[in-house]
């Protein structure tokens, strides 16, 4: 699934090229894609709109529209967009380089320029809907939790979404409710610069952990984005192109190698339902922390 760098890249890369755009037509091939809602309504909101912007939250894409209306998209599992020129268009189809995301197409954004913006997924997971702009942090609301690049995102604040917590790390940071945008991948490249083991119950750091689980969300984040995501199934970015990040995993999907912090072997266990990679060698299993007693004199005092 596309996480938040692989998300970035392909906002980073289509903002500069969508701005100011119009949408001369909308064109929903899956009705999916848009569910609950017909595929003809959310056509005539966008239809003849000039694009503004193009914004990320977490793992979403928003694109802001004139009028004061946001079309927001997630990929989910398999979902590219792709932004293909009008005179590319036609020998990249001749020639096959588009075959696979054309016979997946569930979407089709027709500009005012002559290029088009495909929605392509090939198992149909990702969807799109329409909210009034100034409502979007609203739907997010319990849903999207903090932004890891945001000056909220703080070890306070991790210990705070933490405390009491017993689920393990990296069942914490999968919660898209805490923090926002990472998922499989990032958390076990971020476990292992945190030097934290991915069962340590989450509300078992103190606070020198928060702080090293912050900075390795951000700086595994940040690598992702400068590799251009990761295609290890079927992402490429908004250019058709693989990304490189696969190539820079340290400990994600590679069981069996060797840990190139302490040189023990790096293995895979499950949780939460999720292949997971860490090294026994160096990311510490932290313990749940006991819960303080209530002295005698104050357990008196409280009854009082």
């Amino acid at each position: 699934m596309p996480e938040l760098p692989e998300v970035e890249t392909i906002r980073r890369q289509l903002e500069p090229e969508l701005r100011s755009r119009r949408i001369e037509r909308l064109e929903v091939l899956d009705a999916r894609w848009t569910r609950p809602v017909e595929p003809r309504q959310v056509e005539e909101q966008v239809n003849g709109r000039t694009i503004e912007s193009l914004r990320r939250r977490g793992k979403y894409l928003l694109m802001d529209l004139e009028g004061g209306i946001t079309l927001v998209m997630h990929l989910r599992m398999t979902g590219n967009l792709l932004l293909v020129d009008e005179g590319d268009l036609v020998a990249a189809v001749d020639e096959g380089a588009f075959e696979r995301e054309e016979r997946y197409l569930r979407a089709r954004f027709s500009l005012d320029d002559g290029r088009e913006l495909w929605f392509s997924d090939a198992r149909r997971f990702g969807e799109a809907f329409v909210l009034a702009t100034d409502r979007v942090e609203e739907r997010f609301a319990g849903r999207v939790g903090i932004e890891p690049f945001s000056e909220q995102f703080t070890a306070d604040a991790i210990e705070r979404l933490a405390a009491g917590r017993k689920a393990p790390l990296k069942s914490f940071l999968l919660d898209q409710a805490g923090i926002a945008g990472v998922g499989n991948i990032y958390a076990d490249e971020a476990l292992w610069r945190a030097e934290l083991h991915p069962l340590s119950p989450a509300g078992s750091m103190r606070h020198e952990h928060a702080e090293a689980l912050r900075e390795g969300v951000i700086e595994a984040l940040r690598a992702g984005i400068d590799e251009g995501g990761a295609s290890v199934d079927d992402y490429v970015d908004a250019r058709g192109e693989r990304g490189s990040m696969q190539d820079e995993f340290i400990v994600h999907n590679r069981e069996g190698e060797t840990c190139p912090r302490c040189g023990d072997t790096i293995r895979r266990i499950v949780v939460s339902g999720r292949s997971t990679y860490f090294s026994p060698g160096c990311q510490v299993r932290l313990r749940r922390r006991p819960r303080r007693r209530r002295t005698r004199a104050a357990a008196q005092g409280a009854r009082r």
